[in-house]
């Protein structure tokens, strides 16, 4: 194919995908295996009865499951879509039921407490490899998906120590064939990386505009009405899912915590900077967290149109 994805298969990778949680991510990795002929079936499972009436509707699989150890039936690889949270429950439920040599997978932004989750449900005859796609919008839910939404992101993996190197090399083949550029590295050091990147980011942008909400002196309608850019953009981040954020920030407390550490202790610097008239120093914080700025868009992760680049929808 000769767009943001890879090669489209003439033979799938797998012969059944089981993909459980069918939101934005689920969704995405339903439409984008399907493109490029990643998997000969697609089994969705989600226990919310509209979303999978929804998923069928858009004609995301070929089976739907309420039951998560229905869909795995088969399946020669099986991803968790799913809140952090819920993680451990599911290899529960579905630990009994996978076929030897199954290689199972997830999507989650949070990997030392995923694997401590899920590998002690998992059967000796499967593999384990963690895996991240750095992508997403605010959008959630099955229609949110689309099939470009990895094209050009990393996908990082942290497999455990032992794990299988073939079924790394298996699952580093799929997200290549998304268009994803994959990265492997310890859980512990990514949930560190995106402790920074990620997380600590969404905290300020939840508290900032929760902040704007409780001033008194201005009302919600001023707000909304007078948001300039840099509150508009907040809004964007603080719009993403309640539930898997949630998660990430208590299975990720310590790593986010030391982050935010360091930001407190850089907070006090630039109010000090302010309070003191220095103007040299912020100018020259300005200038170097400008120049990171325009590396992220030099790598390619990020446009300088409006918006963050995106067109309209998200997407």
């Amino acid at each position: 194919m000769a767009d943001e994805f890879g090669s489209r298969f003439a033979a799938p990778i797998f012969e059944r995908v089981a993909i459980i949680g069918v939101g934005l991510i689920g969704s995405s990795l339903a439409r984008v295996i399907r493109r490029v002929n990643a998997a000969g079936k697609i089994s969705l499972a989600d226990y919310s009865s509209d979303v999978l009436k929804r998923a069928e509707t858009l004609g995301l699989g070929d089976t739907y499951h309420l039951s998560a150890a229905l869909a795995v039936n088969g399946a020669d690889a099986v991803i968790f879509c799913v809140p952090v949270g819920v993680n451990g429950e599911i290899a529960r439920e579905i630990g009994g039921h996978l076929e030897p040599g199954v290689i199972v997978s997830d999507v989650g932004s949070v990997k030392v407490a995923v694997i401590d989750a899920i590998g002690p449900h998992l059967p000796r005859e499967a593999h384990f490899v963690p895996a991240h796609p750095v992508a997403g919008t605010e959008q959630s839910g099955p229609d949110a998906g689309f099939a470009a939404l990895f094209a050009n992101r990393w996908c990082i993996l942290t497999p455990p120590e032992g794990t299988c190197v073939e079924a790394v090399a298996k699952i580093s083949r799929l997200w290549g064939s998304f268009g994803a550029n994959v990265e492997i590295m310890t859980a512990s050091h990514h949930d560190l990386v995106l402790a920074i990147t990620s997380h600590v980011p969404h905290l300020i942008a939840y508290n900032i505009v929760g902040t704007a909400a409780d001033l008194e002196e201005v009302t919600r309608t001023e707000v909304i009405k007078y948001s300039a850019g840099g509150f508009r953009d907040f809004t964007r981040i603080a719009a993403s899912d309640p539930t898997m954020w949630r998660d990430v920030f208590l299975y990720n407390r310590e790593a986010v915590l030391e982050m935010l550490g360091r930001f407190s202790e850089d907070l006090t610097a630039l109010q000090r900077m302010i309070r003191r008239g220095d103007g040299d120093g912020l100018f020259n914080l300005f200038t170097r967290t400008r120049a990171i700025r325009t590396g992220i868009v030099s790598l390619g992760q990020e446009t300088t149109a409006p918006d963050f680049g995106r067109r309209a929808g998200g997407r």
